[in-house]
């Protein structure tokens, strides 16, 4: 999270640089701009942004000695379909491309090539979200978003016979999440600027355990979800 936090400075001087800049966005009696633009039924748009992939694992053994899990900033990137259901309330659909890397250390092993394990993770993710807005005041709509998510894993080593013995770290290609959050619609003159940061919660076991039943890799683990905190840059 820490990685994060540059990010969201530059996210905040630019938004202090936007307001400066004649905006108008929390003045006094501002310009509403795209009045009518959230009333349209289907409308579309892009984002950008950054994410922070963990793992939550749980042990067979009640005192087991942890596996770190050693985290780093991943960049998102994908587009935004949204379906208004009524005023309040809207469906939304963001397919997009996320890249991950996390570092498992083992505990028990004396050599690296036997305690380390990088899992790099290219995702395809497929949310489907409710948001729930605020009424508009003036150029600025605050809102709730929460939903549930399925991802695929195009480099989970999923095909490999191969397991920790040939140093691969397997896990299953399709995983499932629920997702809560929260944003801001920005109004401009032209788009609408939205920053939303979100929390990821896995609901599947995604370990792919190794041959050996008694794996001083996988042998404990009872189950590993992904877990993660999103956060976009959408525009519409």
């Amino acid at each position: 999270m820490k990685k994060i936090v540059p990010f969201l400075l530059i996210f905040l001087l630019s938004f202090k640089g936007m307001a400066q800049s004649g905006t108008n966005i929390f003045g006094k009696d501002p310009i509403i701009h795209l009045e009518n633009f959230q009333k349209q039924r289907l409308y579309f748009g892009y984002f950008l942004g950054f994410n922070n992939f963990d793992f939550k694992i749980d042990y067979k053994d009640l005192q087991p000695t942890d596996i770190e899990v050693t985290k780093s900033t991943g960049f998102n990137v994908g587009v935004v379909a949204d379906v208004k259901l009524q005023d309040y309330i809207d469906l939304r659909f963001e397919p997009g491309l996320y890249y991950g890397k996390r570092e498992l250390s083992f505990p028990g092993f004396t050599t690296q090539s036997d305690r380390l394990r990088e899992v790099s993770s290219t995702y395809i993710h497929f949310p489907l979200l409710l948001k729930f807005s605020s009424l508009r005041t003036g150029n600025i709509r605050p809102y709730l978003v929460g939903g549930v998510s399925s991802t695929l894993n195009l480099s989970g080593n999923s095909k490999t016979k191969d397991d920790n013995y040939e140093q691969k770290f397997r896990v299953k290609p399709w995983s499932s999440s629920y997702e809560i959050g929260f944003g801001i619609d920005i109004f401009s003159e032209y788009f609408i600027f939205s920053p939303s940061i979100r929390g990821l919660f896995g609901l599947t076991d995604e370990l792919i355990r190794d041959n050996n039943p008694n794996s001083p890799w996988t042998g404990n683990i009872d189950a590993m979800k992904t877990r993660g905190i999103l956060i976009n840059f959408t525009f519409h």
